[in-house]
């Protein structure tokens, strides 16, 4: 849903706002309603109670894992050509 909002605008404010939607193809009605809504959305995420924030945290971290390779891995340059040299040269065709 969107609602109509009018707005008094200095001239400086609407002359940069017509200059930066046009140079992105855009109108600056548009481009004025974006920039107000990314402004309220950083608003609104620094008003989050701490149990919406820890909702966040927590679905953010539901990403969180690890993998294991069934061998240990090593973080020496060295270690990593070998690694990346064997994938390379590996077809990955089944026999």
């Amino acid at each position: 849903m969107s609602q109509i909002l009018t707005l008094e605008l200095s001239d400086r404010v609407f002359s940069s706002i017509q200059q930066q939607a046009k140079k992105i193809g855009i109108s600056p009605e548009r481009l004025a309603a974006i920039l107000l809504e990314q402004q309220f959305d950083q608003v609104f995420k620094l008003l989050l109670t701490e149990a919406e924030k820890e909702v966040a945290r927590a679905k953010f971290e539901r990403h969180f894992g690890e993998i294991n390779l069934g061998y240990a891995t090593d973080v020496d340059n060295e270690s990593i050509d070998a690694d990346l040299a064997r994938e390379y040269a590996n077809t990955h065709e089944e026999d």
